[in-house]
């Protein structure tokens, strides 16, 4: 049966107290500046203990009215997230509060994550998912709670790009989780990002797309599922140990496979080798000095760039070359981003790798993969008192539905905590390849089940 989701009520969730007037107006961070400010998704899904004897009317009654008045407790600490957008520099944080959605899907929980399609998880979102930035009168997040004939429910929640980047966002759950359960220690956000960042209206909002425009090139794409367990990034992590790198991680040695993957697709459709420059996100609050907390909220991570030229396809090379970007992502740089000076940095940083790229690019072509990693985010630690979510969604895995996607790539964990879910945006041609490589099947399975 297909999954039929009718929205049933409609609302907004205000702080249970109001913000302080000195805090009415949040100004973003240089770096909230620099990134795109798309909203990110996730979809968190939850079954019902089938012991439970209460009735799954009431259950489910029960449940909504927890996680509407946490919210609103929790929006009080993470006030900017209840505002508007006001313009490209600063959030209105008037208290409108953040657009709740309840929904009902005629369907169980276990029918609908059997073999999860795109078209029907796109239902459990706020709104369809586009890649095209808020304007002026947006919210800065949206949730939808859908409850399944069962009495499961899909939590979909969307946050702008603008004041939280990924381990911002699962702070923000994290502490609503805290806040429902009633937990001893509740998340308490950090926003010192803006008078650390500082930010600057010189700052060409064009000239940052210029760069990024070329990482997050949008298409027409085939979003599949590659899942790796922990005996294949075992075996993989055997595969890429070079005296270079003696301890690569999970994040690197699937990134790398996938990155050598994707060039080879590329290659045998078009039957030229063309250099793949790759973009890891790298989260650095950790590797600052001193550190930012993982609850500092804002965009507080930079780009590693990568190129792999034609001839260079070799697993622990790509290993090295990964991490070897990412390693250039340290305390140094992170200060050089900071104060008065971080724009003239910005626009260095953003000048140097257009001008390699653009003299590569013109001599042989080039391919672009962006690469975002949730792992290690405690999406699965997100418990409303009810238990840790069965399968958490960035995207959804689409078989043959083409979406408009950038070529991208983003890592989540499994549920069990050990392996890699790599969620992978390819135009129809290349995944058609990709799908099919000896190779990459050696290590993942193409879209399992997640409730396997």
């Amino acid at each position: 049966m297909k999954m039929q989701v009718e929205i049933i009520s409609k609302e907004c969730i205000k702080p249970s107290s109001p913000t302080p007037p000195n805090l009415k107006t949040y100004k973003l961070s240089l770096l909230d500046q620099v990134h795109l400010s798309i909203y990110i998704p996730v979809i968190l899904f939850y079954p019902i203990n089938q012991s439970i004897s209460h009735h799954i009317v009431d259950i489910v009654s029960q449940r909504s009215q927890l996680l509407k008045q946490s919210l609103s407790e929790t929006l009080t600490r993470f006030y900017p997230l209840a505002g508007k957008v006001k313009d490209d520099l600063s959030i209105d944080c008037n208290d409108e509060g953040v657009l709740y959605l309840e929904a009902y899907a005629n369907c169980h929980l276990r029918d609908c994550l059997n073999q999860p399609n795109l078209a029907s998880l796109q239902q459990l979102f706020p709104q369809p998912m586009t890649f095209t930035d808020p304007v002026a009168g947006d919210y800065v997040a949206m949730i939808k709670v859908t409850s399944f004939a069962c009495g499961g429910i899909a939590i979909g929640v969307f946050v702008c790009h603008m004041v939280a980047d990924g381990t911002a966002f699962s702070a923000f759950l994290n502490g609503w989780a805290a806040t429902a359960r009633k937990a001893s220690e509740l998340v308490c956000p950090n926003f010192d990002a803006p008078s650390i960042f500082i930010q600057n209206d010189a700052f060409s909002k064009e000239a940052a797309m210029t760069t990024f425009s070329k990482a997050y090139k949008l298409g027409r794409c085939i979003v599949r599922r590659f899942v790796f367990d922990a005996p294949a990034i075992a075996s993989l992590k055997a595969k890429a140990t070079s005296s270079s790198v003696q301890n690569p991680t999970r994040v690197e040695v699937v990134s790398a496979l996938l990155w050598k993957c994707i060039m080879a697709a590329s290659k045998a459709t078009s039957g030229i080798q063309k250099p793949t420059y790759m973009t890891h996100s790298v989260n650095f609050r950790r590797r600052a000095d001193p550190q930012f907390t993982d609850s500092s909220m804002g965009n507080l991570f930079w780009g590693a760039g990568a190129l792999c030229m034609a001839e260079e396809i070799d697993l622990p090379y790509m290993v090295s070359k990964l991490r070897e970007a990412i390693m250039k992502i340290d305390a140094d740089l992170v200060k050089s981003l900071q104060g008065d000076g971080g724009l003239s940095k910005v626009c260095e940083l953003m000048k140097a790798t257009n001008e390699a790229l653009s003299k590569i690019e013109s001599s042989y072509g080039m391919n672009f993969i962006a690469v975002t990693s949730w792992v290690n985010f405690g999406i699965y630690n997100i418990d409303f008192g009810w238990g840790k979510p069965i399968w958490a969604s960035g995207v959804g895995s689409s078989g043959d539905s083409e979406t408009v996607f950038p070529t991208a790539i983003i890592l989540m964990d499994t549920k069990s905590g050990d392996g890699v879910e790599a969620w992978v945006a390819l135009e129809k041609e290349d995944m058609t390849i990709l799908a099919q490589d000896n190779e990459l099947l050696a290590f993942a399975s193409l879209d399992p089940s997640p409730i396997e």
